[in-house]
């Protein structure tokens, strides 16, 4: 499992899909050992379809968690 730092989470209200870079993501022909940075502008959330942009990281920098602290 990828260290949290590396794992982004969609914020749109009611998804909260999890992309993990250790995994990838078949259902859009993400290739395990992609990164997050690494995925192209127009990436999409393969469950709500919302843009790169509402996701943030789960731990560090950006990530809601350091907000909250």
């Amino acid at each position: 499992m990828a260290d949290p730092k590396d794992m982004y989470q969609c914020q749109v209200h009611n998804c909260g899909y999890v992309y993990d870079p250790d995994k990838g993501e078949p259902k859009t022909n993400t290739p395990p050992g992609t990164a997050f940075k690494d995925l192209p502008d127009d990436w999409e959330c393969p469950f709500c379809k919302s843009s790169k942009k509402t996701f943030r990281p789960l731990a560090g920098p950006g990530s809601t968690l350091a907000e909250s602290t």
